[in-house]
């Protein structure tokens, strides 16, 4: 990592420091909510953007040029080291499997690529990121379960009916699936490290679909494979998993530097349970959508409630497409602004 990433102010958070402001970037602050994007998305699909190093590239930083943000989430998708396996995925918009895996023979039908053939165009782009980009570029992937997800109800659900029954009735399946999934998360997360990252992310969006027992047999131990075989890279890591409350204890568990946490809860009633390490979070996304005198007043009380650790201000999910331009700069003004108590 360069020496200025390292001491970037979200670098210097993430690593755990209690920063007297707070460093600030969005989830899918890269997207449909700005003009530029949908300019450039009029010329070119989404799929071909993610492979395109240059147009990846400069999407990803058209968010850091408009609003200041303190680092870029590369422009990607979770499904995109997928493809390297055998997946046939298309978007229309979000991701359809067109044959799901829903035997023990389709799982062994995968492959585990090498990292050379894991999605080589998103190491050209954080490679470009980091030569020419003016912050950290966070890279990022998605957890085995949540992967394992899309692969097996053949694409987005409001409950995965088909996937929380597989888990059950098939659960050697299941187990040979996340084991292969581990092994390519651990690569590809790996390559975008070495390309360049100044942190790395795992995106568990459907963790919260399970109760504990399914959660620990089935996420936990692929997880603590992921994060533990990426200790060994100097970077911090985080993780982030939606409507998790209920498994709180063994997300603290894990071996992560930063959680990211929704807002279902306040920042503070997290600090005994991740003790020194980094919160991430956790501004309701559709306060965004109010009026400004509602949106500084909720990203203040956010910033309060974030003191007593370290604190990275985004999100509790991704930033809706018809957030007013407005609203994301005076949140960055408030927390510019903002001098938090150590």
């Amino acid at each position: 990592m360069k020496a200025v990433r390292r001491d970037s102010l979200y670098v210097r958070a993430a690593r755990g420091e209690n920063t007297q402001h707070a460093p600030v970037w969005f989830m899918r602050q890269a997207g449909r909510y700005l003009p530029e994007y949908l300019e450039l998305r009029a010329k070119h699909s989404f799929w071909d953007a993610v492979r395109t190093p240059e147009l990846a590239a400069e999407i990803t930083l058209q968010p850091i040029r408009r609003f200041g943000f303190d680092a870029a989430i590369l422009f990607s998708d979770i499904m995109t080291p997928l493809p390297a396996m055998g997946v046939d995925i298309e978007f229309a918009p979000g991701p359809v499997i067109n044959e799901p895996i829903r035997t023990i023979r389709a799982v062994e039908a995968l492959r585990i690529p090498e990292v050379e053939e894991i999605a080589p165009f998103v190491a050209e782009t954080v490679r470009e990121l980091d030569r020419n980009g003016p912050v950290p570029v966070i890279g990022f992937g998605g957890a085995p379960l949540t992967l394992a997800a899309y692969l097996i109800q053949g694409g987005g659900s409001k409950d995965f009916a088909e996937f929380r029954g597989f888990l059950r009735a098939e659960p050697a399946a299941a187990h040979a699936l996340m084991d292969k999934l581990a092994d390519v998360s651990i690569r590809y997360l790996s390559m975008q490290i070495e390309a360049g990252a100044s942190a790395v992310q795992v995106f568990d969006s459907w963790a919260g679909l399970h109760g504990a027992e399914v959660f620990a047999e089935f996420g936990v131990p692929y997880l603590q494979r992921i994060l533990s075989a990426l200790a060994s890279y100097d970077v911090p890591r985080v993780y982030f998993a939606l409507h998790s409350q209920h498994l709180i204890e063994q997300v603290a568990a894990l071996p992560a530097d930063v959680f990211g946490v929704d807002w279902r809860r306040p920042i503070s009633s997290y600090r005994s349970t991740f003790g020194t390490r980094t919160i991430q979070g956790n501004l309701d996304p559709a306060i965004l959508l109010g009026g400004t005198d509602l949106v500084r007043r909720e990203v203040e009380r956010v910033l309060v409630e974030g003191q007593g650790g370290a604190h990275i201000f985004n999100l509790g999910h991704g930033i809706h497409r018809t957030t007013p331009l407005d609203n994301v700069a005076a949140a960055v003004d408030v927390i510019r602004s903002f001098e938090r108590e150590r």
